[in-house]
């Protein structure tokens, strides 16, 4: 921490008010973004921090003393034959695919330590879904015990989604004045997962730990380390990622999920428009904050000049731009940074232009994506700016064709790069204790290209096939090179794990469960209606007994629980759950002939943790292939149970977990053929010779 500190000139930025974000209840989180953001702004909001700031600032010299003094007493009454131990998540990474690459020679590194180490597959959290399954990984215990079973799920008051990973709200008290609504109190901003992350214990007994984008960290808890918070942090709209999209080509403007589709006119090789940022919540009828973006195209149509925020710059075609700074100016003297990168992705006959979303500036944060808070900004001072997204690969966007193949890989280039230099500053300074970074761009590529890997794929009707079919190999061995560097700086006291989430299949065929209820009496619809939109518009509650909603859950219509409730607890739940069990378990996709669903499994029968109650009833398990269509995950009813996938996100891994287990490689012997993620928080914490919580249910495999 120490080299972390010294000689750096940023101290100043102590000083900057923490802004707040606010999600609304109907964000669409993986499936697609919500929207909107809160700030904090009073002058006693503003006085009392620069008075707190001002003590950390002259106070941090003795602070600092006393803390590497109690970590230093603690370490010392443990023993521990490692020094160091680095694990290196690679999201998404395969088995089958590994084993394939390895046995072509591509991946020397990993054969490597498959022969002097271990290599086995990793059983993932069920659902084997991210957020599920990185929970895991850092606490050691199953959903029911850290209260993360999908990246969303339903409000029970409402039926609406809400982002299970955090819960941001406005502060309960505003002082009127004038045209602003002043915030007396605090925002909430809560992370909902539970237990209790690995490092946490490992500070407790003194042992500092770099934490670097692992998933559901955000917002990011205290601890004797260090931490930048992954997947599930916002932009800076509050959503889980909204680009922008401008065209002179009124045919090509849209209403799409994953971004904003603005028009715009060209006026002697001039347009004028913007750029649209957060709601202004400091006003009383405050709308979105927006910039002024000027673009001047040059008379030879072979590049603009971009004008925002006092910045000019200069982008031909096909090119991103660096990061660029955008200020959002609320009022009161406040500012609210972002950034974002440009990318023209044509100049004529018409003129598009694609923007990024919007993210928190890492060198002003508008709220905590680091621990400590200024810890962001030292690793943008170190290593430059960064996306800071919790999902950065705009996927919707490629899914959506507002981008192309190639455009998309560029950016997921430019965000590997970020991070592998990030990692590496990190690692060098870290040179005992825990590391650990987690890259996400592998998990990206595979759910965009794996229908690469099937020429019969759906997806690849009237797309490009042959170009890309090298794509995940690719970037399996990229990552085999970035192992190769790791293990380099690695002495016979170091312990370094290569670990996934999860593998990956075919999503061939989408699955409407909503629809399957519907035509099956289970879910009513009002008015006589057939069909129904996004988020379970036109549904009856009070004639509904069961609903889907996000990726792998069912959801029972529970009386005393969900708002309108029509099944009561005791036989009838217990009946209705076996009953739902018998029909499911084994579906036929009668149209191919496959069985697209596995198994149904009652959580209550899985689980056994405090938050079993916060469960779906029933979990899914699809089999290869399949998975919950598009329009089941955002709680639409169609005309057809099943439907070809034919988006670009092709690749899928909410199945039966048994399909998609991870990746563990190990520079050491374990002792076990058959590791579970719940595995890894018990082991690492053995290793620096700490007692390994009665809690956790993993059991050490070193």
């Amino acid at each position: 921490m120490v080299r972390i500190m010294r000689g750096k000139k940023f101290f100043y930025l102590l000083f900057f008010i923490t802004l707040l974000l606010s999600f609304a209840d109907n964000v669409e989180a993986y499936i697609g973004p919500g929207a909107g953001f809160a700030f904090i702004s009073s002058f006693f909001i503003l006085f009392i921090t620069f008075v707190l700031a001002v003590f950390y600032f002259i106070t941090w010299p003795f602070r600092f003393a006393f803390k590497a003094s109690v970590r230093k007493i603690r370490r010392n009454k443990i023993k521990s034959e490692i020094k160091q131990v680095v694990v290196v998540g690679l999201d998404g990474m395969d088995p089958k695919l590994a084993r394939k690459f390895m046995e072509k020679g591509k991946l020397p590194t990993f054969q490597r330590l498959k022969e002097e180490g271990t290599f086995l597959p990793l059983s993932s959290s069920n659902p084997p879904i991210s957020p599920v399954a990185w929970s895991s990984f850092m606490t050691g215990v199953d959903p029911s015990y850290h209260n993360i079973f999908d990246f969303f799920t339903r409000n029970p008051r409402t039926y609406l989604p809400m982002l299970s990973s955090a819960e941001i709200g406005k502060a309960s008290k505003v002082i009127p004045i004038g045209k602003y609504n002043l915030p007396v109190g605090k925002p909430k901003l809560k992370l909902l997962r539970k237990s209790k992350p690995f490092w946490t214990i490992l500070g407790e007994n003194g042992v500092f730990s770099s934490v670097i984008r692992v998933p559901i960290t955000f917002p990011p808890e205290k601890f004797d380390g260090v931490l930048l918070s992954g997947m599930c942090v916002p932009d800076l709209k509050g959503s889980q990622g909204m680009f922008s999209f401008y065209t002179t080509n009124g045919a090509d403007v849209k209403n799409e999920k994953g971004g904003v589709h603005y028009p715009v006119t060209l006026k002697e090789n001039k347009i004028d428009t913007y750029v649209s940022g957060p709601n202004n919540s400091l006003l009383k009828d405050g709308d979105e904050l927006k910039v002024p973006l000027s673009i001047k195209i040059s008379t030879d149509k072979k590049k603009a000049e971009i004008s925002i925020c006092r910045q000019t710059f200069e982008l031909e075609p096909e090119t991103y731009s660096p990061w660029i700074k955008i200020t959002f100016r609320p009022g009161l003297g406040i500012k609210i940074s972002g950034i974002c990168r440009f990318y023209i992705k044509s100049l004529t006959p018409d003129f598009e232009l694609y923007v990024t979303p919007i993210n928190i500036d890492p060198e002003k944060p508008a709220l905590p994506i680091s621990h400590p808070f200024i810890y962001a900004t030292y690793l943008s001072k170190l290593a430059g700016d960064y996306g800071t997204l919790g999902l950065s690969e705009d996927t919707w966007a490629l899914n959506e064709g507002v981008i192309d193949e190639n455009s998309f890989l560029k950016q997921t280039d430019l965000l590997y790069e970020e991070r592998e230099k990030m990692f590496f500053k990190v690692l060098d300074r870290s040179p005992k204790g825990f590391c650990v970074c987690v890259f996400d761009t592998l998990d990206r590529v595979q759910h965009m290209f794996f229908r690469c890997l099937d020429k019969n794929h759906p997806a690849n009707n009237g797309k490009e096939t042959k170009k890309y079919e090298n794509v995940i190999e690719d970037y399996y061995v990229r990552a085999d090179k970035l192992v190769q560097r790791v293990l380099k700086k690695a002495d016979d006291k170091t312990v370094v794990m290569v670990m996934s989430d999860h593998g990956f299949t075919q999503f061939k065929r989408g699955v409407n469960l909503n629809t399957w209820f519907f035509q099956n009496g289970y879910l009513a619809l009002k008015d006589g209606k057939t069909i129904s939109g996004d988020w379970f518009k036109d549904v009856d509650w009070k004639k509904t007994r069961a609903f889907s909603l996000a990726l792998a859950g069912i959801f029972i219509n529970r009386k005393g629980r969900e708002l309108h409730g029509i099944v009561n607890n005791g036989d009838e739940l217990q009946n209705l759950k076996q009953e739902l069990i018998k029909k499911l378990s084994g579906y036929i996709d009668e149209d191919v002939g496959k069985t697209a669903i596995r198994e149904i499994v009652d959580t209550e029968s899985m689980y056994s943790g405090p938050y079993t109650a916060d469960a779906p009833d029933l979990l899914v398990g699809y089999n290869a292939g399949y998975r919950t269509s598009w329009e089941c995950a955002t709680g639409r009813v169609t005309e057809l149970v099943f439907e070809d996938n034919t988006r670009r996100w092709s690749g899928d891994h909410a199945v039966d977990p048994k399909i998609v287990p991870g990746v563990l490689f190990v520079n050491k012997k374990i002792n076990t053929r058959f590791p579970d993620i719940k595995n890894i928080a018990p082991t690492i914490i053995k290793l620096f010779g700490i007692p390994v919580p009665a809690y956790m249910k993993g059991k050490p495999f070193i």
